[in-house]
Order: structure tokens, then C-alpha cells, then sequence
């Protein structure tokens, strides 16, 4: 159940509220670490202490605020630049080293100046046909990184030539494809990078791993949503990232470990920046503005729709199912009369998966969704009862509020 390894996964198209679960889950000082298991920088998991301070999660762990050690697996993209502004964001709210709560895979690959540039310089391209990018190289990471097995991962920093080298081939290749990046030059970044190493633990991975699983209950936290997902998310507004279960149940199976699936929703479904919405509501959308999430200027819009079965179910059945659900934002209901569940799309109430790796099918879906409407939203008088059948989980944590405090393991958790 919850006290054991938990694995933490958004059903929806992020911003659910990973980061708060996951602090909740690590408030008790049990954990022996959180595991990230994809995405990268563009993580954004809010996280709100009793006594006020707030953080957004990129690459730290969202238990770092209790002392919670980290652990980037090879699955992540690691953004040293970014990693240091978010450090500092940490010494100055209080935690002494962050640094010295964290281990990296050798093998997790690194974003460079040169990927965040590309993926700028490509949205920008795509004008009105955006994808809803965070702007920050994590898909130009993962694309270079499949296209040329030299690409740099974190283990090169201990490798000054071999980091040199590796920093030069990124540059040339992208420059050459898509002309001047305006980047730095290479010796720059590579003094940065280095530094980096000497900062951190560049660890091998599935030692680290096996030794954090063995010393206690660990806490795999997730980036983004399973909506979003490069194979079942709507191409091609998605992510380059597995956001299912799937990273983390590899580790875990490396590891010999097992762990509960909790999958995270909240009473009503957002979606940030283009891409089909189904229940979406601008007055809902004007009537509850997020405080941790506005317009961006790669993302987009932050919209706000009824709570989305369809999509959801969909989501659950694609991850392999889970074993509890963490519902969270149920006090905003009842400040919020007009909101409800919507529990089909007329005579559509299931959303059948395709092949994994189908991105056809998975584009043609994209456009059905793009005309479906909602059902009449019913309004139920238990939210998270309501949510859990629908949703065929029990729910295992329930939350009220931003804080750990506002936190409610149930008795199915």
C-alpha cells in the first residue's frame, strides 16, 4: 500500500498535483528516496510547506523540503544549468546542500544550450500550429539522443575531452540543421558542466538504485501526464516522454521491487497550452485561475474543463492500470457550483487505445476528440466516491489543500 514504494503518475495532462502528493507521501521522514523516471527541466510540481515556502520541482525530488533524498534515473534528461538555479531556489528557502541529496545516472542524458535553443527556434517555426512546447530541450534532448549514440549523458562530465567533444558534435549537427542557435561558446558550457560534476554524485544507476529500494520505501515520481504521452497522448500534442507507469516498473524490475500504482487526478482537468480538451469551460476556466500556472510563452493558454472520465478511463487503461487513485483539489467544488463530472461524450464513453508506437492511429483519435462534446456534467454529492467508480480505483489519498497537512490517506490506501 502507500507505506511501501509508491509510484506516483498524473492521468491527466499534468499539473494534477504530483508535487504535492509526493511531499505529502515524504512528510513522515520514512522515505528512503524519490525517484524521478522521465521527462526533465520542464517538470513544474508545486509544492507548498505548512509555513508558507513554495518550490516548483524540476529535477529535485518533491520530498527534498523534509530532507528526502533524490535520484535522477537514466530515463531522465538532465539539465545541468537549470539544476543550479534550482538548488539555489532551495538554499535560500532553507535545505543546507542540496546537491548533497542527490545521485544521477551516469547514463541519463543531458540538455545543453544548443537543445533548448533548437526546441525555441522549432516551435517558433511551427507559427500557428504549436505543439504546446515548454521551450526547454527536453524533446530535442531525447530526439538527439536516439539519432546519435554520442550523445553527452552525465557520466561524460568527468570526461573533460570526451565532454568537449560530445558539446561540439551537439552544436555543429543542430547549427547545421536549423542555422545559428546564438549559444555560448563550447569551452563555456563545458566549464559549467564540469562543475556540475563536482557537485553532484554521478552514480551507476541500477547499483544506486537497488541500494536506495533495499535501505526503505521509496516514492517514483512522474513528470507530466499520461494524456500527454509520446505513444498514447494526441499526437502531436504530446510529449517526448513515457509518462505511464512503464519507466518506472523497468527499474523496479532491474531492482527485483514492486511497487503500488497511485495515479493522480484532480476534481476538474486542465490542460496547458494547445490540443483537444474535451470538457473545456472558459468560465470555469476564468473562474478558477491557477496560481502556479498561467499563459507561457511556449505552452500557452492554461484551460480548465469539467472533470473528464473518458479521458481519464482511457488513461488508466493505457498505464496498465493502478491500484488507488490520489484525487486532489476537492475543496474547490463546493466554492464552485457549476462544476461537474462529465462521464461520457454522448454515445461515446470509451476511448479506445491503439498500438503502442501507432502514431497514426493515435493522430487520427487527436482529430475525433477535436469534435466530441461532453455529456451534461452531472454533479455528484461525493466527489471522490464519484471519481473512484468511475474510475474503477479505489482512492487511497485525498487532498483538501496545498500542504501536506491537507492530506488524507483513506482507509482503501
Amino acid at each position: 500500500m502507500l507505506s511501501g514504494h509508491v509510484v506516483v503518475v498524473d492521468l491527466g495532462y499534468g499539473d494534477a498535483g504530483k508535487g504535492t502528493v509526493v511531499d505529502a507521501l515524504c512528510a513522515d521522514g520514512g522515505r528512503s528516496a524519490v525517484i524521478r523516471f522521465n521527462g526533465g527541466a520542464q517538470a513544474a510540481h508545486n509544492v507548498v510547506a505548512p509555513d508558507g515556502r513554495h518550490h516548483t520541482f524540476a529535477q529535485f525530488g518533491a520530498g527534498t523540503l523534509h530532507g528526502v533524498r533524490t535520484h535522477l534515473s537514466r530515463f531522465v534528461a538532465v539539465d545541468p544549468l537549470a539544476l543550479a538555479a534550482e538548488a539555489d531556489h532551495l538554499t535560500a528557502l532553507g535545505v543546507p546542500d542540496p546537491y548533497a541529496l542527490l545521485t544521477v545516472d551516469g547514463d541519463a542524458p543531458l540538455t545543453t544550450v544548443w537543445h533548448r535553443a533548437a526546441n525555441q527556434l522549432r516551435e517558433r517555426r511551427r507559427g500557428g500550429d504549436r505543439h504546446g512546447s515548454c521551450g526547454l530541450g527536453v524533446g530535442e534532448t531525447v530526439s538527439y539522443a536516439l539519432d546519435h549514440p554520442d550523445a553527452p549523458c552525465a557520466a561524460d562530465v568527468r570526461s573533460p575531452a570526451r565532454l568537449r567533444h560530445r558539446l561540439t558534435a551537439v552544436r555543429d549537427r543542430l547549427t547545421d540543421q536549423l542555422g545559428d542557435l546564438g549559444a555560448p561558446p563550447v569551452e563555456e558550457v563545458a566549464a559549467v558542466f564540469e562543475a556540475f560534476g563536482r557537485a553532484v554524485r554521478i552514480v551507476d544507476g541500477p547499483g544506486t538504485l537497488r541500494g536506495l529500494l533495499t535501505a526503505g520505501p521509496c516514492v517514483f515520481e512522474g513528470a507530466q501526464g499520461v494524456l500527454l504521452d509520446e505513444w498514447f497522448g494526441w499526437h502531436p500534442y504530446t510529449t517526448w516522454s513515457t509518462t505511464t507507469f512503464a519507466n518506472a516498473e523497468t527499474l523496479l524490475a532491474e531492482a527485483g521491487q514492486e511497487a503500488y500504482r497511485l495515479g493522480v487526478v484532480r476534481t476538474y482537468t486542465t490542460r496547458h497550452g494547445p490540443g483537444p480538451l474535451v470538457t473545456e469551460d472558459p468560465a470555469l476556466t476564468a473562474a478558477l485561475p491557477d496560481p502556479h500556472n498561467g499563459v507561457g510563452p511556449w505552452q500557452g493558454a492554461f484551460r480548465v474543463g469539467h472533470f473528464d472520465a473518458v479521458a481519464h478511463r482511457y488513461a488508466a487503461e493505457v498505464a496498465g492500470g493502478v491500484h488507488g487513485l490520489a484525487v486532489t483539489h476537492l475543496d474547490v467544488p463546493a466554492r464552485v457550483p457549476e462544476l461537474g463530472i462529465c462521464a461520457s461524450y454522448g454515445d461515446w464513453d470509451r476511448i479506445v487505445p491503439g498500438a503502442q508506437g501507432d502514431l497514426a492511429y493515435q493522430e487520427a483519435l487527436t482529430a475525433r476528440l477535436a469534435w466530441a462534446r461532453p455529456e451534461r456534467p452531472e454533479r455528484p454529492d461525493d466527489w471522490a466516491g464519484a471519481i473512484g467508480k468511475l474510475l474503477g480505483a479505489p482512492v487511497a489519498l485525498e487532498s483538501h489543500g496545498p500542504t501536506a497537512a491537507d492530506k488524507r490517506v483513506t482507509g482503501d490506501g
